[in-house]
């Protein structure tokens, strides 16, 4: 793998969290000067801070399956031997992964509607496809990062090495 590529797979999600994170900080905060120091107020800041928001919570429903940050109840975890654990792992990596399958599915043919007819934002007037789009591009985006999850898994089973549990919340 290219070091373009590790670089990508390593801060894909961070650089594009960072980026719809200070689109949303930054148009909140000129918003909110503008409705207290003039008085006034944009339709499209609410827009691009909602669709802001959208984007970050799918791009970090991937960062949070790369680094097994999802939540999960793993008071069970601590009970098996890791070749189990490794087991359940990718259990519920296969669980994720047909989950995600019927939502990309179902995500994408809410972005067709919308590409069919032509449907417009109210303040931004612009395709709502690119809003719509954040749901099936961040389930993408998961099944691609449970599919490097499974890979690790299966390599980690074989070669008897603990299975990645990802960085611990709280201990």
């Amino acid at each position: 793998m290219s070091s373009t590529l590790k670089s990508l797979d390593k801060n894909l999600e961070r650089w594009a969290l960072l980026i719809f994170y200070v689109m949303l900080v930054g148009t909140m905060f000129i918003e909110v000067a503008r409705r207290e120091v003039f008085s006034y107020s944009s339709i499209w800041g609410e827009e691009i801070v909602r669709y802001s928001f959208i984007y970050l919570a799918w791009i970090g429903a991937a960062a949070a399956v790369k680094e097994r940050g999802h939540i999960r109840i793993d008071v069970i975890m601590e009970y098996v031997n890791p070749r189990i654990k490794a087991l359940l792992y990718m259990f519920g990596d296969i669980v994720m992964a047909l989950v995600a399958i019927v939502a990309l599915y179902w995500s994408y043919e809410a972005v067709h509607v919308s590409w069919t007819f032509g449907s417009v934002t109210h303040g931004l007037r612009i395709s709502q496809v690119w809003f719509l789009s954040a749901v099936p591009l961040g389930f993408a985006l998961i099944m691609v990062r449970l599919i490097q999850s499974f890979i690790r898994d299966i390599n980690d089973f074989r070669t008897g090495r603990p299975v990645y549990e990802g960085d611990k919340l709280f201990d």
